[in-house]
This record gives structure tokens, C-alpha cells and sequence, in this order.
């Protein structure tokens, strides 16, 4: 039977207060005049991984819990004006914000909202299990309460991937996400041995394929037990924000995986899509196009035999 849709998205929806500083991090004063202004917009990490998996043509469903408020409002409308299918389930505790500093060179620091969610949140199992029977791949976000979901997943017999994000390789609460999963996606940000942990979560769990990326630095893939590493990739644009820059990789990275391409022509796919996000303002929530990422990635190549030619 062919299925509905290539990937379900779960958890990860909710909205973003933009924040431009001079610097980070910001020394301490009583107040800072804002320009070009402070901008609240729907766009967490699960809306853009399904934004981006949306744009680069793959059927993509959205399931995550959302309250019925402002801000659930923005995410629905994310959604609908973009043409992905959401599955809200209510969010007593309000929709999922968080407050993004963004200084003049595009890094940025997340103040999340963990007031918004509970221990006691919960999908139902059969919406769960409904909308993985109906999907090739499942990407699971790290926000309460998709941990739960993992178990009716694999009883559902899809693929399913994870992004641990600024992980630190000790933190329980990633564990049941870095363990379960068959694609795993993580930052090196806060590792202290980037290629130990990344070997520890493939010894350890399901994985078959473990990402990290490194922002300038590029990216690290072990695969079939080899750790190779993926230059970073010229941004077609100045930079302008870093945020969004893994989920987009995570979503070019899955592009290559379910049509088939080795893991490291994947890893060039998630490259060439994550330099792209670090171009779009945070204000702004677009994402990159298959054709035109195929064509950057064909332009990579080029350069790469070109440079292996001249020795």
C-alpha cells in the first residue's frame, strides 16, 4: 500500500519572539533600544523541519499539541498558509513560546518558555499510531511528550529520526531520543568529545547514522562505523541568522536519505540546505527549494573534482 505521507513531524510547534541585540552576550543596562524592532512569529523547531521537508517536495504531516490561544493562532496559520497538514492536539498549558536574542553576526541565545508544558501531556496513542501508518519516516522533536510516542512508532514500523540539538552526551532526558532512533542529528556545540558520543549512540542504540553538526566547522558522519567529515558550504547570501540552520540540515540531510542517496551525498544535501537558513532573517520563516538545492549541491561537487583534478 503507498503511503500517504513521506514524513510525519512530531512535536516542536510553537512561536518565537525576535529579539536584535548589539552583541552577545549582552552586557548588563537597564534597557536597550531595539531596532529593527522585536518581532513575534510562528516557527519552532518542528514547524522548520516540516517547512523544510515541505519545500524540498516530500508529503509532510505536522502533529504536535497546541493551546487555544495568540500563539496557537500564528502556528495554525503557519500551516494553512503553507499548505502542511497539521494535526493540534490542545496544550492546556498554552502553545510553546520562546524569546530568541539575534546579535549583528546571526548567532543567537533561546530563552524557552518551560512553563507551557507538563509531565502530564499527552498524544493520544491512536492518533499516533494512525498517522504512522500512514508515513514512510518519522521525525520526532525532542519537546514533551514525544519521548512517549517512540515505542508506537516502531510498533508501526517506520524509520524515525531525532535531532538532540546542543546535547551534552550525559543529560538523561535525551537518552530515550538518541537510543531509539535510526537517524540522529546533534550539535557539537556542547560536547566536550564530539566523536566519543557520537560513537556512544551508535554502540549503544539504534543508529545507524549519527550527524553532528559544527557550524563553520562543517559536519561530522559516522556511518557503517567510519567517521568522515563534510566541509561547510559557502552561504549563497551574508549570514544573518543562525537560527533554523539544523532543522534545515536535518531536512535536506532526510531529502537525500528517502530518495535513496549514500549518507555522505546526504550529509552534502543537509550542508548546502543549513547554509541557506543562516541567509533568512529571523523574522523570516523560508526555506530552500529541492531544484535549487540540487543544483547547489551539483555546484559543490563540481568545485570539489575541480579542486581534486588541480591535485
Amino acid at each position: 500500500m503507498r503511503k500517504r505521507t513521506d514524513v510525519l513531524v512530531l512535536g516542536g510547534a510553537g512561536v518565537d519572539t525576535i529579539v536584535h541585540v548589539p552583541e552577545l552576550p549582552l552586557p548588563f543596562a537597564d534597557s536597550y533600544m531595539i531596532r529593527p524592532g522585536i518581532e513575534t512569529r510562528a516557527g519552532q523547531s518542528g514547524d522548520f523541519v516540516a517547512l523544510g521537508l515541505h519545500t524540498l517536495g516530500l508529503r509532510t504531516h505536522h502533529l504536535d499539541m497546541i493551546g487555544d490561544d495568540h500563539e496557537g493562532e500564528l502556528v495554525r496559520g503557519f500551516h494553512q498558509d503553507r499548505g502542511i497538514p497539521l494535526t493540534a492536539v490542545p496544550l492546556p498549558g498554552g502553545t510553546k513560546r520562546a524569546v530568541n536574542l539575534v546579535g549583528p553576526d546571526g548567532r543567537r541565545l533561546s530563552l524557552y518558555d518551560a512553563a507551557r508544558s507538563h509531565d502530564s501531556d499527552r498524544f493520544e496513542e491512536s492518533t499516533v499510531r494512525e498517522l504512522a501508518t500512514a508515513t514512510l519516516h518519522a521525525h520526532v522533536v525532542i519537546t514533551q511528550p514525544c519521548a512517549l510516542t517512540l515505542p508506537v512508532l516502531r510498533e508501526a514500523g517506520v524509520s524515525i529520526s531525532t535531532d538532540l540539538h546542543d546535547w551534552d552526551g550525559a543529560d538523561p532526558y535525551h537518552e530515550a531520543f538518541a537510543l531509539q532512533a535510526d537517524i540522529v542529528f546533534l550539535s557539537t556545540t556542547a560536547l566536550a568529545d564530539p566523536e566519543h558520543t557520537m560513537r556512544d549512540i551508535a554502540e549503544r542504540g539504534r543508529a545507524h547514522v549519527v550527524a553532528a553538526t559544527a557550524g563553520a566547522e562543517g559536519s561530522y558522519l559516522l556511518y557503517d562505523g567510519e567517521l568522515t567529515h563534510t566541509p561547510a558550504v559557502a552561504p549563497p547570501a551574508p549570514v544573518v541568522d543562525s537560527n533554523g540552520a539544523g532543522d534545515a540540515y536535518a531536512s535536506g540531510f532526510l531529502l537525500g536519505r528517502l530518495t535513496g542517496e549514500h549518507p555522505r551525498r546526504c550529509a552534502l544535501y543537509g550542508a548546502v540546505a543549513g547554509a541557506h537558513a543562516c541567509t533568512v532573517p529571523a523574522t523570516r520563516t523560508d526555506a530552500i527549494g529541492r531544484e535549487e538545492l540540487l543544483a547547489r549541491v551539483a555546484e559543490v561537487e563540481k568545485g570539489c573534482a575541480a579542486d581534486a583534478a588541480r591535485g
